[in-house]
């Protein structure tokens, strides 16, 4: 079944959509579900300063922690669907609290983010499945973790429980590392995320992520991505929220797709169901091709960023009514994406010193940029009193580009990139280096 506004007009209405976030992944989301006909207004909470060059949209500025001026906000504004970005809303229950107050939303209950706001029982959870994963041990002391990092042979990587804005992962090189990695976490770098710590064997092997949206039964793909995790070229340097990406993922072939669907994903929607969670809203599995085959590294609650950017442009505009059926539990599941025939890439900007300390307030300068199939979605901007772009986050700006091939793709990126500028601006000059054909010959 092919998604589209004529299958829709006359049942269908999605006049009034609201998305709760403030980064690059939100204005992503929006532009996307703009391109609707049906669509009149798209609303950002909060948003940031570049939400509203995106056509249809607005920023509303107030607290989503205050539930009595959310709810009538969103009842004086007639929302028909609630899309939330980020995980930590997800995390604090807020999609439960507009479900029981009859809002249709996109996101999953408390219940289901707790595959990505704790990481021991996500691991728990893949256990109990027979989802294929690393082996890993959970530790509550440094006392307890020195012994497993001395007595294991193995490799480890050191994971912060909680939620840690994709920063809470580290992959040491001995167990001197390790030992400091784990303590720097139980010393409270990530506050209360890192009241446990999960050690985790090391797995080798390119990272894939897929994306499922889930209406609690039923599920539909969207494209492939591969990210960029690490600061530096060649993959070097602390792990950050994600420096750039591509899609789809040419690594990902037919046979892979078919064992990740039958001895992850399936298995991901049945475990779900077996524990009585209603997961309504986006999975994220963040996989590992390994020699062995395809394993979990994570899951998320959420679109991840910057793989949204990257593939919402590759959306229709029937987008928004895959959100709203699985919002409604009425995906039938052979609903077929309406994608672009290109292929997609992201490059991000980011303030000097990000994932560590980093300065903001500086001005963006943007000069002569090639719009043809090109995007350029803020992710940490604000705006001066006097209305200069301003830089506002470690990660500044989302340069997306789309073409036949990606050495196009990324041809045009890099070439915006030299139009923008700020103090301390910094990006990698490698992302999608794995399907660059030039890039090689260029280096």
């Amino acid at each position: 079944m092919s998604i589209n506004s004529k299958n829709f007009k006359s049942f269908s209405r999605l006049e009034n959509i609201l998305i709760i976030g403030n980064g690059g992944r939100e204005n992503s989301l929006a532009w996307a579900i703009q391109k609707n006909e049906l669509v009149k207004k798209v609303f950002l909470i909060p948003g940031n300063a570049g939400s509203e060059r995106i056509n249809k949209c607005e920023r509303i500025i107030i607290d989503i922690k205050n539930k009595k001026e959310l709810l009538e906000k969103l009842n004086f504004l007639k929302v028909d669907l609630i899309v939330i970005g980020p995980e930590i809303p997800l995390a604090d229950g807020l999609a439960d609290f507009l479900r029981k107050k009859d809002f249709k939303v996109f996101g999953p209950g408390k219940d289901g983010a707790k595959l990505e706001y704790s990481k021991s029982w996500a691991k728990e959870f893949m256990q109990d499945a027979n989802i294929p994963t690393a082996k890993f041990w959970k530790v509550n002391s440094p006392e307890e973790a020195k012994k497993i990092i001395h007595s294991t042979s193995i490799p480890l990587v050191v994971k912060a429980d909680g939620l840690a804005s994709g920063k809470g992962v580290f992959i040491p090189d001995s167990k001197e590392e390790c030992v400091t990695a784990t303590e720097s976490i139980f010393n409270g770098k990530f506050g209360n995320s890192g009241n446990m710590v999960v050690l985790e064997e090391k797995i080798h092997g390119p990272e894939v992520s897929v994306f499922a949206l889930c209406d609690g039964k039923k599920y539909i793909l969207l494209p492939s991505a591969q990210d960029h995790k690490r600061l530096n070229e060649e993959d070097k340097g602390p792990n950050t929220g994600g420096m750039g990406a591509y899609s789809p993922a040419p690594l990902l072939t037919k046979n892979y797709l078919e064992r990740i669907i039958k001895e992850i994903i399936e298995p991901t929607i049945n475990e779900l169901n077996k524990k009585n969670i209603d997961y309504k809203g986006v999975i994220y599995f963040g996989l590992m091709i390994t020699k062995s085959g395809p394993k979990v590294i994570e899951y998320n609650c959420r679109f991840g960023d910057p793989e949204c950017q990257t593939i919402m442009p590759l959306m229709d505009q029937g987008f928004v009514f895959l959100l709203e059926k699985c919002s409604m539990g009425n995906l039938i599941g052979s609903e077929k994406i309406d994608t672009s025939d290109k292929v997609s890439g992201c490059v991000i900007a980011s303030s000097k010193g990000y994932p560590l300390e980093y300065k903001t307030g500086f001005p963006i300068k943007i000069g002569q940029i090639d719009s043809n199939d090109c995007q350029i979605f803020d992710s940490g901007t604000s705006l001066s009193k006097d209305g200069e772009l301003l830089t506002d986050g470690g990660r500044v700006l989302s340069i997306v580009c789309q073409d036949k091939d990606f050495d196009l793709v990324f041809e045009k990126a890099y070439k915006n990139l030299k139009e923008i500028n700020f103090d301390g601006i910094y990006f990698r000059n490698d992302i999608g280096h794995q399907v660059r054909k030039n890039f090689f010959k260029e280096n």
